[in-house]
């Protein structure tokens, strides 16, 4: 049984696989520039462990570009963050549900202490009178 809704849905899920394939090519990259970045931080080692003295052409151009790295990376982090926050939920985050029990568990808690409280306070008046 076809829907007339079946184009217009598949193409709001082909509009989400898209901008979650962007994202996920995003980070992949980011992937790849953390990798390099490790690959430069080894070289530096290299280079400052060197028997014959660092090479300071060298040490400047890998911590220069280990420093440009580092900056890219945080900037593509900080975007895909920020864009996960502002247009999507994060797949299955539950804060928002669970916050929400906690407060009606603490609401209980109160409304039971305030049930308490009366029961009590009838129990006095019965063994009063």
């Amino acid at each position: 049984m076809a829907s007339q809704f079946g184009p217009r849905i598949s193409s709001v899920n082909s509009m989400d696989s898209q901008s979650q394939n962007t994202s996920l090519q995003r980070l992949h990259h980011v992937e790849k520039r953390i990798i390099r970045v490790l690959e430069l931080a080894g070289g530096i080692m290299d280079e400052l462990s060197n028997s014959t003295g660092p090479r300071v052409e060298v040490v400047n151009s890998h911590c220069r570009e280990f420093m440009q790295s580092i900056k890219d990376i945080q900037v593509t982090l900080r975007e895909e963050i920020k864009s996960a926050c502002e247009y999507r939920p994060f797949e299955k985050c539950d804060y928002s549900s669970r916050i929400a029990n906690e407060i009606c568990c603490k609401k209980l808690e109160y409304v039971i202490e305030q049930l308490d409280s009366m029961k009590q306070s009838i129990e006095q008046y019965h063994n009063a009178v």
